[in-house]
């Protein structure tokens, strides 16, 4: 089994389509640590507000079957598989650590390289998850998100913290 982390974001009817996609995700794969959802502006275009959280649960399936899973999720909240990369989003959902994977591919590169750039990423990660080192900075995120500047980007709190499925 590998302890999974993802971030799910989206901007086009957020609330509903996040909703619909943890649904989901409690279905495929069990219980669901989720983060709060927080609010926060779009970064790389001009667009509305995202709402972001992030989730974790275990899973036995292989890295880039879970992965397919999340793409079929997408796409049942409404994203098209042809989507521009910054762009107004239904469904976003990342792997942004898959146990102690390491992987460098043209789809998937593990750890996520922008969880230690972005924190509606880091944030999320470490509300469910402080005390998880990172599998190649090697400190813990809880010691990753304290030298981050929470001022740099805003995120407001929409919905708290739960455990699903």
């Amino acid at each position: 089994m590998a302890a999974v982390y993802v971030a799910a974001g989206s901007n086009i009817e957020p609330l509903s389509n996040l909703m619909r996609a943890q649904s989901e995700l409690a279905r495929i794969f069990g219980r669901l640590t989720v983060s709060p959802w927080y609010r926060n502006a779009a970064v790389g275009f001009a667009g509305h507000d995202f709402v972001n959280f992030v989730l974790g649960f275990d899973t036995a399936l292989a890295v880039h079957a879970t992965q397919a899973q999340l793409r079929e999720v997408e796409t049942l909240c409404g994203r098209p598989r042809n989507a521009p990369k910054w762009a107004a989003r239904a469904m976003d959902l990342d792997i942004l650590l898959f146990g102690e994977a390491v992987l460098d591919e043209p789809q998937l590169k593990l750890p996520r390289p922008d969880l230690l750039v972005r924190p509606y990423m880091l944030g999320p990660l470490a509300d469910i998850a402080p005390d998880l080192r990172h599998p190649t900075d090697g400190r813990t995120i809880a010691q990753l998100w304290a030298q981050f500047d929470p001022a740099a980007h805003e995120m407001i709190v929409v919905r708290p913290a739960a455990t699903v499925g």
